[in-house]
C-alpha cells in the first residue's frame, strides 16, 4: 500500500509492528479517515479441533480492520467493547475481506461497524466495536 495520505502512514506504522496481523497474512486494501478495508486468505492451520475454521480468525480480521479505522487519525485508540455475529461458515482457502466504517467519531470514543465477506461476496460475519481515544500519537 503506497503512503499517499497521513491515514495510510499511520496504518503502515501499525502494520510494521503488528506481528499477529502479519501472521494472519492481512493485506491492506484501502485506508481513509475513519475507514479501512483489508483482506486475508484462510490457511489450513486456522482450523480448530472440530475441523472447521476457528471463529477467532474472522474476529481477528475484523478486530484489525477496526484498529486500522479507529487509529488512522494518529490518535491512539483502544477497544472498549466488541461483539461479533457469525452468519456463515468460513472454509480453508476462503479469501475474507473486512470493511470497517465509522458510525460515530466522538472526542473520547468512536463506534465502528465491520462487515466481513468471503470471495463470493457472502457476508460471513458482522462485528461492532467501540473504542476509547487517548491523547497519545502513533506516528511522531
Amino acid at each position: 500500500m503506497p503512503e499517499h495520505n497521513p491515514f495510510e502512514q499511520v496504518v503502515a506504522q501499525m502494520m510494521k509492528d503488528d506481528l499477529f496481523s502479519q501472521w494472519l497474512g492481512i493485506q491492506v486494501l484501502e485506508i481513509n479517515e475513519g475507514y479501512s478495508k483489508i483482506t486475508m486468505q484462510v490457511r489450513p492451520e486456522m482450523v480448530n479441533g472440530l475441523g472447521i475454521v476457528h471463529g477467532g480468525i474472522a474476529f481477528s480480521l475484523a478486530d484489525s480492520a477496526f484498529a486500522f479505522a479507529c487509529n488512522n487519525r494518529n490518535q491512539l485508540s483502544v477497544a472498549l467493547d466488541t461483539s461479533i455475529q457469525f452468519l456463515k461458515p468460513v472454509h480453508v482457502h476462503d479469501t475474507l475481506t473486512a470493511e470497517a466504517m465509522e458510525l460515530h467519531n466522538g472526542k473520547s470514543t468512536g463506534l465502528y461497524l465491520i462487515k466481513i465477506f468471503n470471495q463470493h461476496q457472502h457476508m460471513i460475519a458482522l462485528f461492532k466495536g467501540t473504542c476509547f481515544r487517548t491523547t497519545k500519537k502513533i506516528v511522531a
